[in-house]
């Protein structure tokens, strides 16, 4: 066991209080914590806060205090110095003094003993005071760190000197006076003005009445200080200032108190979205629409068209700007309309003469043609049809009908050896050209030639002979004689018809095996032989091989299953 283990070990037991005693000592936190009896006191005299947790006021076993205490919360080791008064500051600038020799240590440029040559801020010299010992400039004012209080390390405004900020007023002050001899001298000049217009006034009206000048006096008087609606007007400022909105106005927000209807911004006093939206009126015919409305009205969108115009007009080589030259872009931009239309005429013309159909362009309107029918319908009191034209059924979702590539029939039309085809070709590709009943004849011969049927009249060799002869001839060059040649077809005959069979077998084994349970099937049922296929097994395969796309697929295999 070690001192550690054994030392906490004793702590608890000396810790552990009976059940009475902790009783009590909950009953005095509670009696402390409401303040009828006196909290408690640590080693300097101090009261102890009674809300504190306990995990901050127990104090730790290693410790060895066994009375009340917070010290353990405190820095331990701390010196206390007496912090620095709260006007104190660091000072800066130089000293008013400076050496006349130079000294160890200093700067090798100015001389001065604060800061290193690498430091120094002044320009560097040719000659440095190290060397002449001329002009060495003061040191600086070296201060050491000020230790400061709660109230000193937070204050904004320690070490503000308000005297540097005597010149920022200063200049300010002789601007405003500047501005204020200006607009004196223009009022000045204003009155003089005034004045003599009056004189003039008067002068050409001596001729009417006194009366009538005395009344004009007065309404000229009384007009030059009169207000504007919606303004504040001083004929001595002279400068009118407007009124946040004139009071005879409805305000926007008060159109339509529904707090579902448009936006008001107060900050901006704008209602972009129309307040009589719900109503479904035009919003040419309302009092307000909105904002969005009003800034889209009237030549804002000519003047975006014009500008979008300036725009590409640039962009293709040509100078020109709305602001500049109004007038050339409004004359570009009517040739360039006139010009695209007869464009767009041209185009239309060229496109009718080439491929037709300008009869359909001179048909009624769609709306005309559906308005009106010959056909009698006649209708149940609930709505149903009794009499006249009934609904066309689908019959079904693909075309019907539908001839391409110059054949008479669908494909589909022709069956054959588990393949489909045209009939009026016979011809087994699809989407291909259509030869006429002249390629049937060669299609049966070509097929039967394949499968050694007897034919009437010489066939033609096969797309496999056809292939396999030109495989041998860059193959065997030297072999030319016809003897050979027909030794080697006889061959490839022989040789395809014992790869079909084999082929057959091993599709007739692969079914059996298939249809077996995963339980009674042999360990190896295919005997596979791992070699390089020949062409005359690659053609069985082709040959032999079922078809996915053909729809005549699942006949087949239940007719083989029957068998």
């Amino acid at each position: 066991m070690s001192l550690t283990a054994a030392a906490a070990e004793t702590a608890n037991n000396n810790n552990r209080v009976t059940r009475e005693n902790w009783k009590k000592q909950k009953e005095l936190e509670e009696a402390r914590k409401a303040g009828t009896a006196p909290a408690e006191v640590d080693e300097e005299g101090r009261d102890i806060n009674p809300h504190i947790p306990k995990y901050i006021k127990d104090v730790p076993w290693y410790y060895g205090i066994n009375r009340p205490s917070l010290k353990h919360q405190r820095i331990q080791g701390e010196i206390e110095q007496d912090s620095s008064p709260l006007n104190d500051w660091y000072r800066r600038g130089t000293q008013k003094v400076a050496a006349k020799k130079f000294r160890k240590g200093a700067c090798e440029n100015c001389g001065a003993v604060t800061h290193t040559k690498k430091e120094c801020t002044e320009r560097p010299r040719r000659i440095g005071a190290k060397f002449n010992e001329k002009n060495i400039k003061p040191d600086e004012f070296v201060q050491p760190k000020l230790q400061f209080d709660y109230d000193g390390k937070r204050d904004r405004w320690n070490g503000y000197n308000p005297d540097d900020y005597k010149q920022v007023i200063e200049e300010y002050a002789k601007i405003d006076m500047a501005k204020r001899q200006m607009k004196a001298e223009k009022l000045s000049k204003e009155l003089n003005a005034d004045e003599e217009n009056n004189q003039e006034k008067n002068v050409h009206d001596e001729s009417d009445s006194d009366s009538d000048a005395d009344s004009d006096k007065d309404e000229d008087k009384y007009a030059e200080q009169a207000d504007m609606p919606g303004t504040k007007f001083d004929s001595k400022i002279r400068m009118t200032v407007r009124n946040l909105r004139l009071r005879e106005d409805t305000a926007k927000y008060l159109r339509n108190l529904d707090p579902n209807s448009a936006f008001y911004d107060p900050k901006t006093r704008s209602m972009r979205d129309n307040p009589y939206k719900q109503t479904g009126d035009n919003p040419e015919d309302l009092p307000y629409a909105g904002d969005n409305f009003i800034r889209h009205s009237g030549d804002t969108v000519a003047m975006a068209k014009s500008q979008l115009f300036a725009w590409e007009a640039y962009n293709k080589g040509v100078d020109v700007h709305v602001l500049a030259e109004p007038t050339k872009l409004e004359l570009l931009r009517k040739e360039f309309n006139v010009r695209k239309d007869d464009f767009q005429d041209n185009k239309q013309k060229r496109i009718l003469e080439k491929y037709g159909g300008e009869e359909h362009l001179d048909a009624p309107p769609r709306d005309m043609l559906l308005s009106q029918t010959e056909n009698y319908v006649e209708y149940s009191r609930f709505g149903n049809m009794i009499k006249g034209q009934e609904k066309v059924t689908i019959r079904s979702k693909y075309e019907e009908d539908i001839l391409i590539n110059n054949h008479k029939t669908v494909w589909g039309s022709y069956w054959k050896d588990g393949r489909w085809g045209y009939a009026c070709c016979h011809s087994f590709i699809k989407m291909s050209y259509c030869t006429g009943s002249l390629n049937q004849q060669s299609r049966l011969e070509a097929v039967n030639e394949m499968l050694e049927l007897p034919t009437e009249a010489e066939q033609p060799k096969s797309l496999v002979e056809i292939h396999q002869e030109n495989m041998k001839t860059k193959k065997i060059k030297r072999k030319t004689s016809e003897a050979d040649d027909a030794d080697n077809t006889l061959k490839k005959k022989e040789k395809l018809a014992s790869a079909i069979e084999a082929e057959i077998k091993n599709q007739q084994n692969a079914e059996k095996m298939l249809s077996l349970d995963e339980r009674r099937r042999p360990y190896n049922p295919m005997e596979i032989s791992v070699h390089e296929p020949t062409e005359e097994e690659m053609e069985a395969y082709r040959l032999m091989k079922s078809r996915s796309d053909d729809p005549m697929a699942k006949y087949l295999e239940k007719n083989k299953k029957v068998k």
